[in-house]
């Protein structure tokens, strides 16, 4: 586990640096990567470890620079949890909430059905996400991979 945060972070600290105009998407984006990759880390086994690792440092970015413009590590972390519960075992149509206390912001996840892609267990979903009380909305579709994770495809 530490070689993988210190391996994230020999990434994320130089290529922050050369943040410009969108420093808190691209940041947001560098973030979402680490988190992803630290929390998909816990999943798997020897080359499944890997894999969920990379998967979940490719879902984090995705997710980090599609709202982390104006959302905070913990924004992005509770986020992230709700994310997985609604993909792995949220009730289609029903919402999947998290808060942050710490500054009112607020999101929702609602996941569709699972259907069959290629192989794969996936579900559409959007996540709503309230920021000053104005809802940002992202739609997408994740799938589960062969190792119990879940990886954003659309």
């Amino acid at each position: 586990m530490r070689h993988v945060v210190l391996a994230a972070m020999l990434v994320a600290v130089p290529l922050a640096g050369c943040s410009g105009p969108n420093a808190n998407q691209d940041t947001g984006t560098i973030a979402g990567a680490v988190l992803g990759g630290i929390v998909g880390n816990q999943f798997g086994k020897g080359g499944g470890k890997v894999a969920a690792t990379m998967a979940g440092a490719v879902v984090g970015g995705i997710m980090g620079n599609e709202i982390g413009r104006k959302l905070d590590e913990r924004d992005r972390m509770l986020a992230r949890e709700a994310e997985y519960e609604a993909w792995e075992r949220g009730p289609p149509g029903r919402p999947v909430k998290w808060r942050n206390p710490d500054n009112g912001r607020y999101g929702e996840i609602v996941a569709d059905d699972y259907y069959d892609r290629g192989g794969q267990r996936c579900r559409n979903f959007y996540h709503r996400v309230y920021i000053d009380g104005r809802p940002e909305t992202m739609r997408g579709t994740a799938c589960r991979n062969p190792d119990g994770t879940w990886s954003q495809v659309g």
